[in-house]
């Protein structure tokens, strides 16, 4: 037994002494993750895990924390790829990238970067293009030395160690586990080998800022008071590397952080249009088209009538097609592919194997979560935007665009706006019991306020109402704020009725519901009542003024289709405009998706934020109310 206990400490410390064993590395030019990772015996996944810049920005004297290979670390043998001539090749018809990539055992990249008008263009027959030919170098590297020990002196936190050795808080802390909260003068920590001479000097003249999730220039020259250019020249090399999660920057001493940052304005990006090579897109929807009979007409109308999802498909792709017209005319073109996924994941997989990907701008779709995170898996090794139009993505791949905000971001913008107002109310929270997580949390965000819960049957059972001497005098003169919480239909009639009955000359009632579900539609919900009340409620959307001609899009479909555009249709138009108006604003759609772009349209607005280790999900999201029976912003 003694003996087992023995083997298994052995067996603990080795693991704990491999999991804090890492290595830096200093990237050269030409060098990429694949090449990287193959110097080292690690993955590409090991790596971009601890380095997630590294995913969408590669540059040259990027510094890179290496987890240490669990394969004997000897010298190695490192290819490297020489170019040495070319060879002409002529396109022939339907010939692409891909085919000729593999024609000649090159990779896609290698084509462009020596023809780089094929960077904005698309190849066509009859095209003269080079084909590099190379010789292979090969030479043996040595692994070791790329971390050493530094020991920790007085007033040195965490920040100034990582700003001394040029790397971020996190590349820091991944270095060293077992860091701790607080550096203890004489404390030994890994820190990159970088010689004497490459180390940073904190200067006392200078104040020092830790980058934080998702800030990019816009947002630091609010807070800060500092623009672009400014930063650029106070920290060399950040002109080539861009802003980084934990990265250090020197600023101005006198710098004063801003802690109350006023709310994004909207960007026009029609101002900046700078990429107008035609863009390809591909459209994936589930028309299902196969279970229709096209030839007749009346087959097809009760098709639409009676399934959904071809409804929204068609609405969405009518709003698409009218969002590239109006790009076409800013000087916008589209290639514009349509595929039908039928909802199915073998069609959706069909559809990947039967066609390239690899040089799309971006993939609309598809709908449902399942068959998107199929495509987006698919597509991530080509680094090709997924946009998801309506659904949250099972799984938020890095080339992922989560169109939708998320549930927790509505709840946390309602309860924002209440905050925010800083006039004297009282709360009161009223909920069924499986609604009681969403009560609970907003107990603790307003602990002063009242918490009420439906009643239940004799049998212990939910009987979704509460009675009138439960609300009788709770509500006080002034302002009184009611959250309602519930997805029953016949619970939010019988408290919208009873509070509406309890406003007085010296009481305002106000109603709001961080999640505005089908319940608060139904036949027995008065709306003359929910805006006496004035609804507040978080939405992805806003509602238009369909009835109104001033907004072109609305006019432009009615012309079109003799029929207002409904909210699948506004959605198809304002997120398909957005995307190709972030295109043609920049080299690509992850270059135009920085936080401190927010875009709004018809009835849509876009504001996206990278996850750490992941995608791309929308931040922007409206308050809207109830106001003499028309739903309008809140302001």
């Amino acid at each position: 037994m003694k003996k087992l206990l023995l083997i298994a400490a052995i067996l603990f410390c080795s693991i704990s002494a491999f999991a804090q064993d890492y290595k830096t590395h200093k990237v050269k030019q030409g060098e990429t993750i694949e090449s990287i990772a193959k110097m080292y015996l690690v993955t590409p996944f090991d790596i971009l895990a601890l380095n997630p810049d590294a995913k969408t920005t590669l540059k040259s004297d990027m510094v890179l924390i290496i987890p240490t290979t669990r394969v004997k670390n000897e010298p190695l043998k490192e290819t490297v790829k020489e170019v040495i001539g070319f060879k002409k090749h002529r396109v022939k018809r339907k010939e692409t990238l891909y085919s000729i990539s593999k024609q000649y055992n090159i990779e896609i990249e290698d084509i462009k970067k020596h023809n780089r008008r094929l960077y904005s263009e698309d190849l066509r027959k009859g095209d003269k293009i080079q084909i590099p030919k190379f010789k292979t170098i090969t030479h043996q590297v040595s692994l070791n030395n790329t971390v050493k020990k530094y020991t920790v002196l007085p007033k040195e936190g965490k920040w100034r160690v990582a700003y001394k050795f040029g790397i971020t808080v996190p590349q820091l802390e991944a270095l060293n586990p077992d860091l701790g909260d607080v550096l203890q003068p004489g404390q030994e920590v890994n820190v990159p080998n970088i010689s004497n001479n490459e180390e940073k000097a904190v200067e006392d003249n200078y104040g020092y800022y830790t980058v934080l999730k998702s800030e990019g220039f816009m947002a630091l020259n609010r807070k800060l008071g500092v623009t672009q250019e400014q930063l650029e020249t106070l920290n060399p090399g950040l002109k080539e590397s861009g802003l980084k999660l934990g990265m250090i920057l020197k600023v101005p001493a006198d710098i004063k952080v801003a802690t109350n940052v006023e709310d994004i304005d909207n960007t026009n990006l029609t101002h900046n249009l700078k990429n107008l090579s035609p863009k390809k897109i591909a459209l994936m929807l589930p028309y299902r088209l196969n279970r229709i009979d096209v030839d007749s007409v009346q087959e097809t109308k009760k098709a639409i009538r009676k399934d959904a999802l071809l409804s929204i498909s068609l609405d969405f792709h009518a709003g698409a097609l009218m969002a590239i017209d109006s790009a076409k005319r800013l000087g916008i073109s589209t290639n514009l592919k349509v595929y039908d996924t039928r909802n199915q994941l073998t069609e959706v997989s069909n559809i990947l194997k039967v066609n390239d990907f690899s040089d799309y701008d971006a993939v609309i779709g598809p709908l449902v979560p399942k068959n998107l995170d199929r495509v987006a898996s698919e597509l991530k090794r080509d680094h090709v935007p997924v946009i998801s139009p309506f659904s949250t993505p099972t799984t938020l791949y890095d080339n992922v665009f989560q169109s939708v905000p998320s549930s927790d971001l509505l709840e946390d913008t309602i309860i924002n706006f209440v905050k925010t107002d800083s006039l004297p109310k009282h709360v009161f929270i009223i909920s069924d019991s499986k609604h009681k997580r969403i009560s609970d949390k907003l107990k603790t965000e307003f602990p002063s306020a009242k918490q009420i819960f439906s009643r239940k049957d004799k049998k212990g059972k939910e009987a979704y109402f509460i009675y009138q001497t439960e609300l009788e005098n709770i509500f006080k003169n002034g302002k009184n704020i009611v959250f309602l919480e519930t997805s029953n239909e016949g619970f939010a009639s019988n408290v919208i009725s009873m509070i509406n009955g309890l406003i007085t000359d010296g009481k305002e009632i106000i109603l709001f519901t961080t999640d505005k579900n089908r319940a608060f539609e139904g036949r027995e919900i008065s709306n003359y009542h929910l805006s006496n009340l004035k609804f507040h409620y978080p939405s992805i959307n806003k509602t238009a003024d369909i009835g109104s001609s001033r907004n072109a899009f609305i006019r432009a479909y009615r012309r079109e289709y003799n029929v207002s555009p409904n909210k699948y249709a506004v959605r198809g138009f304002d997120l398909t405009l957005d995307l190709l108006l972030r295109l043609a604003s920049e080299d690509d759609l992850y270059t135009a998706s920085s936080s401190d772009i927010e875009t709004e349209y018809v009835e849509n607005k876009f504001r996206y934020t990278k996850k750490m280790f992941g995608g791309f999900y929308n931040e922007a999201v409206y308050v809207v109310k109830y106001q003499d029976l028309t739903i309008v912003e809140a302001k």
